[in-house]
């Protein structure tokens, strides 16, 4: 088969697979631009995204084996976007290349990027925004590291499934911020689950119980989009509340455990103490039962997330079974009666190994993947985690029971970022007179 450069330097970016290529010629798509390159050849990176997340993500892939090169950047805030490029040249040197003119502040700085000589991109934006950029990237021809959750409404977890698939048909690699499926103590334990460790799964637990983050006050002269997208972890267009911008973690090992994902979650929640006009509009608790099926057997997953002080904090997963129940996180297997009757193994002098440092191992992973002709594609099982945090949120703020299938189904848009070009352009959600947001009410809120 023919290398197809499409341009690219030094045919970088080559058909990957013969039966791949083969079967995209045959279907009539162009041959794919993809997914090999040589231990020795420079993977050039552009960040799309440069706040902490991002930042984090590109040292976490400069820190991978064999050569990259960060070459362009872009971001809404030149603050963001400058705080980035030094604290990465820091970090990195002569691995941080981007001049004045492949810095791109803006709406529309996210294209800006996928227009330049890059091989990977990485998506670290408030999540509302990673549908179309992911979709973008796609079309762009970009390999892809996205950052968790993927959307935040039904329709933007649509569009990341049918931009996963054209990776695919691109032979383009996609790999998601869960990190948990990179850790080798998660692997290991999730095998032995199920291949029967415990018996038949009957109930899963998940928490993700903290004090919560960060508040940006508002300054004077803001616009209230500049505002929102400054506070963005609560404002739900932005971020999706937090059982989807951090419980999607936990949610998305019980659906790895399960191999498949819930059929119906019912649930409550609201603001208890986290009730200030600076929070925006998201819940301070969440509480979901979310109902498993598959071929005919019926289990439960009971889902508690909290950003409240002073209370009982836990970011853990557990399962439990006909013969015995398992702390995944820990690692740790017991039987019925409670003795234990597994452990992932200990480090020489007994201490416990390094059993989660998943968001490096993600980047070495991908980064090994490319260099080999591997495709990872982890953006279908991304999205239907961040539909399963999203049917939890429609569950909570609405005090009903929600099917999978109406939520996946629904038309609702809650991110309706394609529209949004300056920072004088109006959020979908303005405040009251007094600065305040109005606040899902169990009962009386619609969510489908």
């Amino acid at each position: 088969m023919s290398n197809n450069s499409e341009g690219s330097r030094r045919g970088f970016l080559r058909d990957s697979a013969k039966v791949a290529a083969g079967a995209s010629l045959l279907s009539g798509l162009n041959p794919v631009r993809a997914a090999h390159v040589s231990a020795d050849e420079t993977i050039r990176i552009g960040l799309i995204g440069c706040g902490g997340r991002g930042r984090g993500a590109a040292d976490q892939a400069m820190n991978t084996a064999g050569p990259t090169k960060l070459v362009a950047v872009a971001d809404a805030f030149e603050d963001n976007l400058n705080s980035a490029v030094n604290t990465l040249s820091r970090q990195h040197g002569e691995k941080v290349d981007v001049p004045e003119d492949r810095r791109f502040v803006g709406f529309d700085a996210f294209q800006k990027v996928l227009e330049q000589d890059v091989d990977l991109v990485i998506l670290a934006t408030p999540p509302g925004f990673r549908p179309l950029h992911f979709e973008a990237a796609v079309n762009a021809g970009k390999h892809v590291f996205m950052e968790k959750p993927v959307a935040v409404d039904p329709a933007g977890v649509r569009k990341v499934v049918d931009a996963a698939a054209a990776a695919k048909k691109k032979n383009l690699a996609v790999a998601v911020g869960l990190q948990r499926r990179h850790e080798p103590i998660y692997i290991e334990t999730i095998k032995r689950l199920q291949d029967g460790a415990i018996g038949r799964i009957v109930a899963t637990r998940a928490y993700w119980n903290g004090e919560g983050v960060w508040v940006r006050p508002r300054k004077e002269g803001q616009s209230e989009m500049e505002y929102q997208m400054r506070n963005w972890y609560y404002f739900n267009w932005l971020c999706g509340d937090h059982i989807t911008e951090q419980h999607i973690h936990n949610l998305d090992v019980i659906n790895w455990l399960m191999d498949g994902y819930p059929t119906m979650a019912q649930g409550q929640g609201g603001r208890q103490v986290r009730t200030g006009k600076e929070y925006g509009e998201i819940y301070d608790h969440h509480f979901v039962e979310f109902t498993y099926e598959k071929d005919g057997d019926r289990s439960v997953l009971l889902s508690q997330c909290r950003h409240i002080g002073n209370c009982w904090n836990s970011v853990s997963e557990y399962a439990h079974g006909a013969n015995g129940w398992c702390n995944i996180g820990d690692g740790q297997i017991f039987d019925a009666k409670g003795k234990l009757t597994w452990e992932y193994p200990k480090a020489e002098g007994g201490k416990r190994k390094n059993l989660h440092d998943g968001w490096q191992q993600e980047h070495h992973d991908l980064f090994a993947a490319i260099r080999k002709g591997d495709i990872p594609a982890e953006g279908e099982y991304g999205a239907y985690s961040s539909m399963t945090s999203i049917l939890g949120r429609m569950a909570t703020y609405s005090g009903r029971e929600v099917s999978w299938q109406d939520a996946l189904t629904s038309p609702l848009v809650i991110s309706p970022v394609e529209t949004f070009r300056s920072f004088d352009d109006k959020p979908p959600v303005l405040p009251n007179a007094d600065l305040s947001y109005t606040i899902a009410t169990p009962g009386v809120t619609k969510v489908l």
